[in-house]
């Protein structure tokens, strides 16, 4: 149990430190207009999660209690997904771009609720986490629910440790990504030896 913890959260970190919408629009706010603004944007995007991990919860335990072979299915296909997402992360290009146009202040409020509904909203997330959640439970004949939500629950705070000092150093960042543009190309490369480590790792017996 503590080394699929431990790997999972490996595996999360990894994942919020890589450039993706998320933590560039949680940079671009805390550029924009400071580090509270980066924390509140923060704070809605790790609560929508809770929603998934509701979801997942729910619905992948109920199939895991039906049928063992199904439930190795989606961890197949889950693998398969996040095998794609390595290979259209290594089509994409290596630079990282930090846009400020178009960041019109909001309150925190409302930079909480943007959070929250760009979470929710995107099917992405939901599917990201369907491929990358079941393979890391531990005791698949145990409760399962419990254990989605312990998953759910570190990936949430990973991400908000991450995002949080990524809002806290949001200038000294933008600075080392212009100053360093091999930087896009580690960080390219780290996505996807993790996606497809994950993906092996899901389908280890």
């Amino acid at each position: 149990m503590i080394e699929t913890l431990y790997l999972f959260t490996l595996a999360t970190l990894a994942l919020s430190l890589s450039p993706g919408p998320d933590n560039i629009y949680v940079l671009t706010q805390s550029l924009v207009h400071g580090t509270k603004s980066g924390i509140a944007t923060t704070a809605g995007l790790v609560s929508g999660c809770i929603v998934h991990t509701t979801l997942l919860a729910f619905g992948v335990s109920a199939i895991i209690t039906r049928s063992e072979s199904l439930f190795y299915g989606i961890k197949v296909v889950g693998a398969i997904y996040l095998v794609y997402l390595a290979y259209k992360v290594y089509k994409s290009p290596s630079s990282v771009s930090v846009s400020m146009e178009s960041t019109p202040k909001k309150s925190y409020g409302e930079l909480f609720k943007t959070g929250v509904v760009m979470n929710i909203l995107n099917p992405k997330v939901m599917i990201f986490f369907l491929a990358f959640f079941p393979g890391f439970l531990w005791d698949p004949e145990g409760n399962t629910v419990y254990q989605f939500y312990v998953l759910g629950i570190i990936f949430m705070a990973a991400s908000f440790i991450t995002f949080g000092i990524i809002s806290l150093l949001a200038g000294s960042i933008s600075s080392y990504l212009l100053k360093n543009k091999y930087i896009g190309l580690i960080l390219k490369w780290l996505q996807i030896i993790v996606f497809i480590g994950i993906a092996v790792y899901i389908l280890l017996p």
